[in-house]
């Protein structure tokens, strides 16, 4: 693991006006990234960012894997967090565990962006030195092999768009790493094929002008500061997912994720206040949400599209919930 003064001379100098890389970009991004991606860093589960809805929804099915292994009489924990940026997710995740007594939490979460890095180990200086409690962040490329030891990963995680940065021919390796590691849930979301545009590091109106090349995978960003971002960017369908993880994980969920909410999401800038969300209409998204996410006509239509794998082989400890749990947040 590299020491945060080792991480601090290390660090790459990164063009002001350009960044021709997924790590230039990200660090370009800096502190940022984290109130675009995230929203309040100070309010954990708030879910209040951009993907509230999104996030609220992985947030439930975590807490619900997290719930069951402690429940099956597990006294231990261990979490994998590739492409982690600011360690927001990793954070919530051994908060719960935390709050669950788990005697002892394993969790390290590593990313290509060392500025994101550097934050995430800001951010956690709280929980790092808790009783039980391992928490690390490393500067790492989920393209070289992975750290962990064979099948000692409960929970491995590898959300929004750190897959769709990647080669598409990486994935094979990828997904074989991924899966020696991984004794018990793999849980990842991209970008899907048919998903509203987004610049990835900060919010769109960002941006003065974009353009995703499908057939290089490369990604055109021209900030209106004048900054210039080229980055790989991959849209993926279900079955190029489905593919690229059936082979070693078992398939308990394959659905969009915000399918409805992002598109029907008010602006105050534009909209009256005569047609911002009331509860009667969210819930209604949030039914609709559960009627079509997993629907052939409608899945690659979503922002997101989410993957659950069990481990082939490994025990159903963390139980094999086939859908989303109930959203109790979705009305915030």
């Amino acid at each position: 693991m590299h020491t945060q003064r080792q991480h601090h001379h290390a660090r790459r100098t990164v063009d002001p006006r350009r960044a021709e890389s997924i790590a230039a970009a990200y660090d370009l991004a800096g502190d940022n990234y984290i109130a675009y991606a995230d929203g309040d860093s100070t309010r954990l589960f708030s879910f209040e960012g951009l993907h509230a809805y999104a996030d609220r929804r992985l947030w439930s099915l975590l807490d619900a894997k997290l719930c069951r292994l402690r429940q099956s009489g597990a006294r231990s924990v261990t979490i994998l967090d590739a492409g982690c940026g600011p360690g927001t997710w990793l954070r919530r995740l051994v908060t719960r565990a935390v709050e669950l007594r788990f005697a002892t939490i394993n969790a390290r979460g590593f990313d290509v962006a060392e500025a994101q890095i550097e934050t995430a180990r800001r951010m956690a200086g709280n929980l790092a030195p808790l009783p039980g409690v391992s928490l690390k962040f490393d500067v790492a490329d989920l393209t070289s092999p992975l750290r962990e030891a064979t099948g000692s990963v409960d929970l491995t995680l590898c959300l929004y768009s750190v897959l769709s940065h990647l080669p598409i021919a990486s994935l094979p390796n990828v997904a074989s790493e991924i899966a020696r590691v991984t004794r018990g849930r793999f849980i990842t979301t991209v970008r899907a094929v048919g998903s509203t545009p987004t610049i990835f590091i900060d919010s769109i109106d960002k941006a003065r002008n974009f353009r995703l090349d499908h057939s290089q995978d490369r990604y055109h960003i021209e900030l209106r500061n004048g900054r210039s971002i080229a980055l790989r960017s991959h849209l993926f369908t279900a079955r190029e997912l489905r593919k690229a993880f059936g082979r070693h994980f078992e398939v308990e969920e394959l659905s969009g994720l915000d399918i409805f909410h992002s598109r029907f999401l008010p602006d105050r800038r534009w909209n009256p206040a005569s047609v911002l969300s009331d509860k009667q209409f969210l819930d209604l998204l949030a039914q609709l949400e559960e009627l079509y996410a997993g629907d052939a006509r409608f899945i690659e239509r979503a922002t997101h599209l989410l993957f659950v794998g069990r481990r082939r082989g490994s025990s159903a400890v963390l139980g094999a919930e086939r859908r989303l749990p109930k959203d109790d947040n979705s009305r915030r």
